[in-house]
Formats: structure tokens, sequence, C-alpha cells
């Protein structure tokens, strides 16, 4: 929710240690989570009258929808596969105009 690494919580809980003491810090821990807890409720039931929550849940499985079909819709495997074969089949006429000495002496006519 707040994107807090381990560092930044220990940073934290040290600061706290510091500026309220030990007596107090438990104390203090449990009206802090009792509060994000109640906050959470508050907004949970916000989304739920609201019907944000369905909203939200319909955005998901959309954007779920259009990363599937973005899977699906992918050529450019494909693409690379017919790049594969036209290489190939390029590199075989290039092969048969070496060896070939009809086209040989066509490819030197036309320089």
């Amino acid at each position: 929710m707040f994107n807090i690494g381990a560092a930044e919580l220990i940073l934290l809980l040290l600061i706290a240690f510091i500026v309220v003491g030990p007596k107090d810090l438990p104390r203090i821990a449990r009206f802090l989570g009792r509060t994000v807890r109640r906050i959470r409720g508050m907004i949970n039931e916000i989304k739920r009258e609201t019907g944000f929550d369905e909203l939200e849940q319909e955005l998901r499985e959309t954007q779920k929808d259009l990363q599937q079909t973005i899977r699906d819709t992918d050529i450019r495997e494909d693409l690379r596969g017919t790049e594969k074969e036209l290489r190939s089949e390029i590199n075989g006429i290039r092969r048969d105009m070496r060896t070939d000495p009809v086209l040989k002496d066509a490819g030197k006519d036309s320089k």
C-alpha cells in the first residue's frame, strides 16, 4: 500500500523509538494499526456503496482479456518464420546464380 521497503521500515521504527520512547511505542503502534484498519474498512465500504469495487473488478477482467487478445494476435513469431524462409530462398537464389554459368554471365552484363 505504501511501498515501504525493509530499510525504510527499520528507519521509521528507529525514529519512532527515539521520539516516543520504548515505553509508549507499543501503545502507539497499536493505535496506528487500528487506525489503518479503520481507514481501510471505510475505503472498502465506500467502494461497495458507490459500486466502485464492481467497476474495478470489471476493469481488471477487461485488462486480462486485452492482454490475452494481444498475446493471441501477436504475429511477430509468424513474421520471424517468414523472414527465415525468405532469407533461405534468397540465399538459395544467390547460390544458384553463383553456380549457374548462364546466370553468372547475365549478372556480369547488367553491371
